[in-house]
C-alpha cells in the first residue's frame, strides 16, 4: 500500500448482500497514533464519550433505477428547474456497466408510458434530462434501488434505508448510517451522546472510475449548528455529513448546493471524527479521511482492514475514525 492508499481490493472483500443483523457488522477503530482496534458496531456507545455529538444524514433512499430492455436509467440529482441528472448504463447479466451512447435531444421511452428527454451532457458520465412526469412519484411505481455487480441480486428498498432517513432524495444510500438500529440509538442517548441531523441528497457514484463529487443539495438546520457549537466532539456519520458541515464552516449558506471537496490541504473546521464504510483505492473520499485521521493513521487502518478481512461497500463493515489531524 502506498501513501496515497492505492491498494488492491480482492473481490472476496466485497459485501455481496445485507448482513443478517445491522449492528452486528464489524467496526474498525482508528484513534490517532494508537494501533487500530476491532469491535462490533453495537459496541459504539462504549467507544464514544458523553458529550460527543453524532451528526447524521436524514436523507432517505429513493428507488432511483429504471430498467429498460437493454439500458438502465439511474436518476441521480433533482435540479431546481425540474430537470434531473441521470446516468445511462447498459444492462448486463450481473447488473449494469457504463454506457457512453446517447445524444442531446434524444427521447427514451420508459415503462408506464413515460418519456425521458436527454438535454445535454453535464459530465462525461451524467446527462441533464427531463421526464414528462413527476419523477419521485414515477420512481415509487417503476423504480428499483440502484445495484452494482458486487451485490448479486436485488434487495427490497427497505434494505437501503437507514433508521434516520425521513427526507426522500438520495439516489444511493447514505450507507454510513445503515448499521444503526433504534435500540442502538437509545443506548447512545442514554450514555449522553447527542444525535443531530443534516440533509444531503447523494447522487450516483461510479464504481468503475473514481471522480470528484459533483454538486449535491444539502441543508444544515439551525438546531444542528447550535449543537455542533456546544458539543464535546463532533462525529460525522458519513462523508456526506462531513461535506455538509464543512461547507457551512467554510462560509457556505445553511442550505444550497455544495461542490466543497475536503482534502488535507483544506482541512476540517468542525469535524473531530467520522463513522464511515471502507472506500475504494484512490477514491477522493480517502482524501477526506486523511484530512481527519492523518495519513499515517489512515494507512495503518486500511492495512488492518485488508489483513483482517473487513468487508467493503454499502452492506459492508464500518470504520470509526477519531481524528488526530482534525480541526484545522
Amino acid at each position: 500500500m502506498t501513501a496515497t492508499l492505492d491498494f488492491a481490493l480482492p473481490d472476496a472483500l466485497s459485501a455481496h448482500e445485507p448482513p443478517p443483523v445491522r449492528d452486528g457488522v464489524r467496526l474498525l477503530m482508528s484513534d490517532g497514533e494508537r494501533e487500530p482496534t476491532h469491535h462490533r458496531f453495537r459496541d459504539l456507545p462504549e467507544l464514544l464519550e458523553p458529550g460527543d455529538l453524532l451528526v447524521v444524514n436524514n436523507s432517505a433512499t429513493i428507488p432511483a433505477a429504471v430498467r429498460l430492455d437493454r439500458l438502465s436509467v439511474h436518476f441521480s440529482t433533482a435540479r431546481e428547474d425540474g430537470t434531473w441528472l441521470i446516468e445511462l448504463r447498459r444492462r448486463t447479466a450481473k447488473a449494469s456497466e457504463p454506457y457512453h451512447g446517447g445524444e442531446a435531444g434524444e427521447w427514451l421511452p420508459l415503462p408506464g408510458g413515460a418519456t425521458l428527454r436527454l438535454l445535454a451532457r453535464e459530465t462525461p458520465r451524467l446527462w441533464q434530462a427531463s421526464l414528462d412526469q413527476d419523477v419521485l412519484k414515477y420512481l415509487d411505481k417503476y423504480g428499483a434501488p440502484i445495484r452494482y455487480s458486487y451485490v448479486r441480486r436485488d434487495w427490497p428498498l427497505a434494505e437501503y434505508q437507514t433508521v434516520f432517513g425521513t427526507v426522500p432524495g438520495s439516489a444511493e444510500m447514505p450507507s454510513a448510517g445503515r448499521p444503526f438500529t433504534a435500540d442502538l440509538v437509545t443506548a447512545l442517548v442514554a450514555r449522553g451522546i447527542g444525535i443531530a441531523p443534516i440533509t444531503l441528497h447523494t447522487g450516483v457514484a461510479s464504481p468503475e472510475k473514481d471522480e470528484p463529487p459533483y454538486a449535491e443539495w444539502y441543508e444544515v438546520p439551525d438546531w444542528t449548528r447550535r449543537q455542533v457549537e456546544h458539543a464535546g466532539r463532533v462525529i460525522a456519520v458519513g462523508t456526506t455529513v462531513v461535506r455538509a458541515l464543512e461547507t457551512v464552516a467554510h462560509g457556505g449558506p445553511a442550505s444550497g448546493w455544495t461542490t466543497h471537496l475536503v482534502t488535507p490541504e483544506t482541512g476540517v473546521h468542525v469535524v473531530d471524527g467520522l463513522i464511515t464504510g471502507l472506500h475504494e483505492p484512490r477514491s477522493t473520499h480517502l482524501m477526506m479521511l486523511s484530512a481527519i485521521a492523518g495519513e499515517t493513521a489512515l494507512t495503518r487502518g486500511y492495512e488492518a482492514a485488508l489483513r483482517e478481512g473487513y468487508l467493503w461497500h454499502e452492506f459492508g463493515d464500518s470504520h470509526l475514525i477519531l481524528g488526530s489531524a482534525a480541526r484545522a
